[in-house]
């Protein structure tokens, strides 16, 4: 059995929170950098290098690369060796997330209660999610959510007898009703059976896939790569006003369902995607 104090997981948070804001991960800046050489309309292209060249300034100056730096998604992947020690597991990541936005001068967005919203001040809590695994490592995924982009998600409770068709226009529907609205390019995942709030979950570990990378199972790559270019032809277009880039990437996760159901959700994400990962 490891022994983990519940401190390293405080730090680890509280720097990936800073990480993910500040600096976009290679796998997407590799896509921003194609999509600026691939766009057809010059106004597309010019909101492109504008946001390429936003990313430089946030990586050079530690400024965040957007405003709005999101309510923390934590993802944390615990392998049954471990054992913490030091305090509650839930609290030191509230107290990383908290040092983290605090520290980092980033913008606290988190309120309290859904309705009376007072502000927290320190953007916590964060959403945990968490995943037992085999062995003694800790796996820890930041991913702060901007809410312009959460706003235009989708949840779609479709019938069996809609197949594979009715999935891929539901997909196509809400890309379509987001347009302008969630900041795109976008990343569009997309979560699949399941229950209702299990595809949900899905649709959002699915933007945790690098960009350009396609599931393992035929069916459902040929299905990403037939929605990103369905979505690329709307014509909504990098900051909503034209072109062929209104995606960067459409990852689909997969799940077990039941014979009556067949669940779909559509988590979209603005142009950084952002997300920070360390093991323990």
């Amino acid at each position: 059995m490891r022994e983990i104090d519940v401190s390293e997981i405080t730090n680890a948070i509280r720097e990936l929170c800073i990480e993910a804001n500040h600096t976009l991960t290679p796998d997407m800046k590799e896509a921003l950098d194609r999509a600026a050489v691939t766009e057809e309309s010059p106004l597309g292209k010019q909101i492109l290098e504008q946001l390429e060249e936003n990313l430089v300034i946030a990586k050079e100056d530690m400024i965040p690369i957007c405003q709005d730096t999101g309510m923390a998604v934590v993802y944390l992947e615990v392998g049954q060796d471990v054992h913490f020690t030091g305090g509650l597991l839930e609290d030191a990541v509230n107290e990383g997330v908290r040092q983290g936005y605090v520290d980092g001068f980033l913008r606290k967005s988190v309120v309290s209660d859904p309705i009376e919203r007072v502000n927290t001040g320190d953007n916590t809590p964060a959403v945990l999610h968490y995943f037992p695994a085999a062995g003694d490592r800790v796996k820890i995924t930041v991913a702060p959510k901007g809410f312009g982009s959460e706003n235009m998600s989708r949840v779609f409770m479709l019938k069996p007898a809609d197949g594979i068709e009715g999935v891929k226009n539901a997909v196509l529907s809400a890309v379509r009703d987001a347009g302008p609205n969630a900041c795109p390019p976008m990343v569009v995942g997309v979560g699949i059976g399941g229950t209702f709030e299990k595809c949900a979950l899905l649709s959002k570990m699915a933007l945790l896939r690098k960009a350009g990378e396609h599931s393992e199972i035929p069916y459902v790559a040929e299905m990403e790569k037939e929605l990103l270019e369905r979505i690329n032809q709307t014509g909504i277009g990098p900051g909503g006003l034209g072109g062929v880039t209104t995606a960067l990437a459409v990852n689909v996760l997969t799940y077990p369902t039941h014979i009556a159901g067949l669940p779909v959700a559509v988590n979209i994400c603005c142009h950084v995607n952002r997300h920070a990962v360390r093991e323990l």
